[in-house]
């Protein structure tokens, strides 16, 4: 483990809580421990797992998929994504903890810590391969390896800024480690997103219906507070095309008829980058 990621993982060991019992944990040589005797060690690639009990049935993404993601991210594609999400995960005082679930290779959480100096920021994620990417993502952020399903291993009201993009969500579980004046920042495709690349390659479709049921969704915990269209041209070579069919969902799917679908696209194309930025803050109980 390099220097400087068992560094950040021990100052923000006092966010993080242990998935067994719930009590703080603090950073004891290479391990996290809690009061009630629960050790976590830290992995040699920079991140700690809090994955505990039975195996999920949510698996992530695989190493072939996150290094398909990192080489397209490398292309500057969805830079004025990251831009857009940077700016809305901004904490007011430019400090504070910034928490991303499924942060994948954490390119958007370092977007984020980029924007905001003073902030530390955790990158949490199912997949072992995108823990051990994102805990070399940005120098203050620190990897977690857990199941957002199974509750964030976070203390109430830890973090500052907690941000997804393209990636699963507990609002409940969101409102919990959330501060009473932070920020919920939610990227979704919309309908539009890729739309050229659809029909040519068969990619799962943005469900039309997205925005009014992440809303529904959110309504308990959250009111909305803004919401940000990102929406331009992109100017794909055929190995972008490929990228982003490996990098996604369709990858467990893909096979010779991917391929000859991919070796039937032009040279060049032109695809639209569609996302909505939304900003949420806590409801309060009276």
């Amino acid at each position: 483990m390099s220097p400087a990621s068992s560094a950040v993982l021990a100052e923000l060991a006092e966010a993080l809580a242990c998935p067994n019992c719930g009590l703080a944990l603090a950073a004891v040589g290479r391990a996290l421990r809690c009061a009630g005797g629960h050790g976590f060690d830290l992995a040699r690639q920079g991140y700690v797992s809090l994955l505990t009990g039975a195996a999920s049935r949510f698996t992530g993404d695989t190493a072939d998929m996150l290094q398909a993601r990192s080489d397209f991210h490398a292309r500057g594609h969805f830079a004025p994504v990251a831009a857009a999400v940077a700016t809305a995960a901004a904490p007011p005082e430019g400090n504070g903890v910034l928490l991303e679930i499924g942060a994948g290779n954490g390119y958007f959480l370092g977007a984020a810590l980029d924007a905001a100096p003073g902030a530390r920021g955790i990158a949490l994620d199912i997949a072992k391969p995108a823990a051990r990417r994102a805990a070399r993502a940005h120098p203050r952020a620190a990897a977690v390896l857990a199941d957002v399903w199974r509750g964030l291993p976070l203390r109430p009201a830890a973090v500052d800024t907690v941000l997804t993009v393209f990636a699963p969500r507990n609002p409940a579980e969101v409102a919990r480690v959330l501060a009473p004046e932070g920020r919920f920042v939610v990227a979704t495709p919309t309908e539009r997103h890729l739309a050229e690349l659809i029909g040519p390659l068969g990619l799962v479709r943005v469900d039309p219906d997205k925005e009014r049921k992440l809303a529904a969704a959110l309504e308990a915990d959250f009111f909305p507070l803004g919401a940000e269209l990102v929406e331009y041209p992109m100017a794909l070579t055929r190995a972008d095309a490929a990228l982003l069919v490996y990098m996604g969902p369709s990858a467990f799917h893909a096979g010779a008829e991917t391929a000859a679908q991919l070796a039937a696209l032009p040279d060049e194309l032109g695809v639209t980058a569609s996302v909505r930025v939304g900003t949420y803050i806590p409801r309060t109980t009276p």
